[in-house]
């Protein structure tokens, strides 16, 4: 940069004599008048920003998304789509060709081309039209004085003159030169000529040939008259005249003119990938855009040069994909319309990881990972519950419950799947089994202080959105919505020993100078929701939905490499929605699978769960495994005794009644490895006359593994999980009779 001159008490100095000449060559001046026109070009130039102020010739400048790495490019969000440069990244035929163009005694004038302005009255007084706008006064047109750009006027001439003579007093000609053609529109919404040269020949400014360059350098005469793609006649007669000006001034040899000129244009445009500017995995980047924009307004995000550096990780996001269309390739789909959505977190930052939000996001760019109206939750929503009632001082473990059915609430039969009884279970089997009559016996009882507002609340402080929750009795059942990404984080905290940390998918903004806008990189603060005793029970109790051989319905969630992991599944009225949320100390992961219509049945199967375990065993590969970090019990101190019996005193009083009965009722089957739920996969219960014997009544003994039902009692059908969840109804039971769905 040159060293700057006293200009500020002189700018109206600054080109006096070109100005004089522009007035005179109008007939506004005349000899004598001197002292009124200064006068009145001081009025004029009085409110001019320093050229210094470098703000002062700030484009609109794209924003970049990248991923966690900070390089891997996700977004670019602009207004107009532009790419500087420096000048050894530039075509020489471009940098000369341009001069030659535009203003051949550019490295001779000092901003004003007393020449050029001389030519111009002459032709324009004459009937002819031509300009005399040098290079260093259209960069101040387009940048700094952008605003008075349509204004034609002596006013704004000499202010465009002014500025331009004191630019030259401060930067160096190729300093000037690259600012131009860093800013300039080259059509297309391409500005600048990296822009341009990757748009219409998919190539860098710098690999640009003679005929290419002199294409580009003819568009931004008249960017639409000029544009290759729209107007190539005209673009190819323009193209010659620059060729003809490079062949003149000395840039080109008439052997490489008449070559050049023999070419067509022979574009190469490139075409746009994204959308709407986004081009990698664009659930989880136009979730980030839409976050920023919350934040930032639409023109600094769209024109204001940020950075954004997320958090999603390109390898574990290439997992969640391949996890996921390993089930669109398995022919085992429901229908056609059935879709996926899943959300990663890092609990122990927040961080989002990998997020899938539908099977195809060009289609509508709908999120359902990040829907605000969500889905329903079926029973994954009893977590909450069980983190409710643990704090009211109840023991999972020996507090039992009667888990047959139906139970009425408020004029609405609630059923388990199947209709079937599983007598009476501890809360963690309980939840192991998916109950849903011992669930809403729970919430519905007042001794136990378990209420649907106390259960909200614990679901509210664990991040899901209050305003999608009511507060029916069903509430337990999962009848209310979430999306993915809240479970993810919801199921974390648990993870972590109560700290929850609201999901995020934004490590680092910076703006376009370099200064930070947001900070995340150490993770989002965390904040102690339910105490690490609470948090700690809460798992033990879900570990069993996975690895209780009798009644766990996630067993095909359990991870091959031994790590432990505890979660639920759920299922929805009628079969609309399938989920499972599952997390491990390093990873929280929800699954959903539906169709948005809800048009979809999809019956008992196992999807969410493989998805989550082959995404979460991908991750951790490599990895050792680690355990949940322990806590103290909960103060277990109510006196809530459930209204049910212990397992133990159900299987004294059957021995009893087997003792009694012997040698004068017929022998019945003996009983099956699968116990009451029916099965060591867990799959499918198989009800409590078919489960433990195959039922007088049943057809099919439970089996080993679970996969068919002990009989007619026993349901007939197979499902992943034998809880439910209803469609709220007009009664406060939010459900309708006879529900009886897994859940």
């Amino acid at each position: 940069m040159k060293p700057r001159r006293k200009q500020r008490e002189k700018r109206a100095h600054a080109g006096l004599w070109a100005i004089i000449i522009v007035l005179a060559g109008i007939g506004l001046v005349g000899y004598g008048c001197y002292q009124g026109v200064m006068s009145l070009i001081d009025d004029w130039c009085a409110d001019l920003p320093s050229v210094q102020n470098t703000t002062a010739f700030d484009l609109p400048e794209q924003s970049t998304i990248y991923a966690n790495d900070g390089t891997t490019v996700l977004a670019e969000l602009y207004m107009e789509k532009r790419e500087p440069v420096t000048i050894d990244q530039v075509s020489p035929y471009v940098l000369k060709g341009t001069v030659a163009t535009e203003d051949e005694r550019f490295y001779d004038h000092g901003g004003v081309d007393l020449q050029g302005i001389v030519r111009a009255v002459v032709v324009n007084l004459s009937g002819g039209q031509e300009g005399a706008s040098t290079i260093t006064q259209q960069y101040v047109r387009n940048t700094i004085l952008s605003s008075e750009m349509n204004e034609i006027s002596i006013k704004r001439k000499v202010r465009e003159m002014t500025l331009a003579e004191e630019m030259e007093q401060i930067y160096s000609k190729d300093q000037i030169l690259m600012m131009y053609l860093n800013t300039i529109n080259y059509g297309d919404n391409c500005y600048g000529i990296q822009a341009a040269a990757k748009h219409y020949y998919s190539v860098n400014a710098s690999d640009l040939t003679i005929a290419q360059a002199a294409t580009l350098i003819g568009i931004p005469n008249s960017p639409t008259m000029y544009n290759p793609v729209v107007n190539p006649d005209n673009a190819l007669d323009r193209r010659n005249v620059v060729l003809s000006r490079m062949l003149t001034n000395g840039v080109i040899t008439q052997e490489e003119y008449d070559a050049a000129k023999a070419e067509d244009l022979n574009l190469n445009v490139q075409e746009e990938t994204g959308t709407n500017g986004v081009y990698l995995y664009k659930y989880f980047t136009s979730y980030v855009r839409d976050q920023i924009l919350e934040t930032y307004d639409h023109e600094q995000v769209f024109q204001g040069g940020l950075q954004i550096v997320t958090t999603i990780d390109p390898e574990m996001q290439g997992y969640a994909e391949a996890a996921v269309q390993k089930q669109y390739d398995s022919g085992r789909l429901a229908a056609s319309n059935q879709e996926f959505a899943l959300t990663l977190v890092d609990p122990n930052t927040g961080f989002i990881k990998a997020m899938i939000g539908g099977k195809d996001y060009d289609a509508d760019q709908y999120n359902i990972a990040t829907s605000n109206s969500g889905t329903q939750t079926g029973s994954t929503f009893k977590a909450f519950t069980i983190t409710d009632a643990i704090e009211k001082g109840i023991n999972p473990q020996t507090t039992y419950m009667n888990c047959n059915g139906p139970v009425e609430v408020n004029g609405s039969k609630i059923y388990n799947y199947g209709k079937q009884n599983y007598g009476s279970l501890s809360i963690a089997n309980m939840t192991a089994v998916s109950s849903n009559t011992g669930f809403i016996r729970l919430i519905t009882d007042t001794s136990s202080g378990v209420t649907p507002e106390s259960v909200k609340s614990v679901a509210e402080r664990l991040g899901l959105d209050g305003d999608n929750l009511g507060t029916a009795p069903t509430i337990t059942l999962g009848v209310y919505n979430a999306n993915t990404t809240q479970m993810a984080g919801a199921y974390g905290t648990f993870a972590t020993g109560g700290v929850h940390r609201d999901p995020t998918g934004i490590m680092k903004v910076t703006d376009r100078s370099g200064n930070v806008l947001v900070d995340n990189t150490a993770g989002v603060e965390g904040k102690q929701v339910i105490t690490d005793s609470v948090a700690y029970a809460v798992t033990q109790v879900l570990e069993g939905v996975i690895y209780n051989a009798s009644y766990g319905t996630a067993n095909a969630a359990a991870l091959p490499s031994g790590q432990i992991a505890a979660g639920k599944t759920g299922t929805t009225d009628d079969w609309h929605d399938l989920w499972f949320v599952g997390y491990t100390p390093q990873l929280s992961c929800a699954v959903w699978t539906g169709s948005r219509d809800n048009s979809v049945q999809l019956e008992t199967n196992t999807w969410c769960q493989e998805i989550w375990r082959d995404l979460i065993s991908a991750c951790l590969q490599g990895q050792p495994n680690e355990d949940f970090k322990s806590a103290s019990a909960p103060n277990y101190n109510s006196a809530y005794k459930g209204g049910g019996k212990s397992e133990d005193e159900d299987e004294e009083k059957e021995k009893k009644e087997e003792e009694a009965t012997e040698g004068t009722t017929e022998e019945t089957p003996e009983e099956t490895p699968g116990g009451t739920a029916g099965g060591i996969a867990g799959e499918t219960p198989g009800g409590s006359t078919g489960g433990t014997t195959g039922g007088t009544t049943g057809e099919t003994p439970g089996g080993a593994t679970g996969e068919t039902p002990g009989g007619t009692t026993g349901g007939g059908t197979t499902a992943p999980d034998p809880g439910s969840s209803s469609t709220p109804g007009s009664g406060t039971a939010g459900g309708s009779s006879g529900t009886d769905t897994a859940g």
